[in-house]
């Protein structure tokens, strides 16, 4: 193991791994992805690889991730749902089979709570 210096000062509180992909939530709610970017998965509006941690713009007061092989989810502190990436068979949430959702989207299914 080799510890990844882009976190140098950040606590990580959880880390979840896909097949090509990782995701780590550091204490401030913050999500950073890396790794490679196919489908949009990674969450940063394209799909170019990360050789780095980068942070996902947008996303605040995440209290858990999960990654799979194409596609992303993250629940946040207000119980709102993003997911991204690759959505084909509704794997996303949001009604529709997409090839690509480059950014993270929230389900309408599980909206903020007021």
């Amino acid at each position: 193991p080799k510890k990844i210096e882009a976190f140098a000062g950040q606590r990580v509180i959880a880390a979840s791994a896909g097949t090509k992909h990782s995701l780590a939530l550091t204490a401030d709610g913050a999500v950073w992805s890396f790794g490679d970017g196919g489908y949009g998965k990674l969450g940063h509006g394209n799909e170019q690889r990360q050789l780095m941690p980068k942070k996902i713009e947008g996303l605040l007061q995440v209290v858990a991730v999960s990654v799979q092989a194409h596609h992303t989810v993250a629940i946040a502190a207000d119980g709102a749902v993003f997911a991204w990436g690759k959505g084909e068979h509704g794997c996303l949430g949001h009604g529709e089979d997409l090839t690509r959702q480059l950014l993270p989207k929230q389900v309408e299914a599980w909206p903020a709570s007021s």
